[in-house]
């Protein structure tokens, strides 16, 4: 019979890489011996490749997040195309996640043709809401956490206000408890 598994976090960062964001949440990570996947915009990524460098140096995740983070709805099929296969050429990973959850049924299906893993989540930390505190954030995220959820957070400037607090927050809490994972990669990605 295999060991039982302790019970497991994947907590996600969308948005980046940012040139003091990521490393400071790297940071923080390493304290806990935290593993985390980072879903990043190409156009980050070409400004700051030392912290992917940096990223996949500490065995965190990657995946891509298009280039420059185009919402599928209201963008055409082809052009999304070009938008996911630019983002997977700067930050190359079989892991794929659309900028704020939305793409189109034919989207899905092109992502998924060109051999990428859409991965979605369960728990919206909402630290990107500028009119959200770090304590509506962490109050509406606590009591969502479970065995294998799949945690958004976002390494960028606009969840910073937030993000230097949850993050904390939820690390010390879910330490006794949970390990803190990068996701599994199918193994049919490419």
């Amino acid at each position: 019979m295999p060991p039982c598994q302790p019970p497991r976090l994947y907590l996600t960062f969308d948005d980046g890489p940012h040139p003091s964001i990521t490393p400071w949440v790297q940071e923080q990570l390493a304290a806990y011996q935290a593993q985390a996947t980072f879903f990043c915009i190409g156009a980050n990524v070409d400004r700051y490749p030392n912290i992917i460098h940096s990223l996949k140096a500490a065995g965190h995740g990657l995946g891509h997040h298009t280039q420059h983070h185009v919402k599928g709805w209201g963008c055409a099929s082809p052009q999304y195309r070009e938008e996911v296969l630019q983002g997977a050429r700067r930050s190359p990973s079989p892991l794929f996640r659309p900028p704020y959850g939305k793409m189109t049924h034919r989207q899905a299906q092109t992502v998924q043709e060109l051999g990428y893993q859409i991965v979605m989540w369960d728990v919206l930390t909402r630290d990107y809401q500028p009119h959200s505190s770090p304590e509506s954030c962490w109050a509406h995220t606590r009591p969502l956490l479970r065995n294998g959820s799949i945690v958004v957070l976002h390494d960028s400037e606009k969840a910073w206000p937030r993000l230097k607090k949850l993050l904390p927050w939820l690390l010390e809490w879910a330490a006794p408890t949970y390990e803190f994972s990068a996701l599994p990669v199918s193994p049919t990605s490419p």
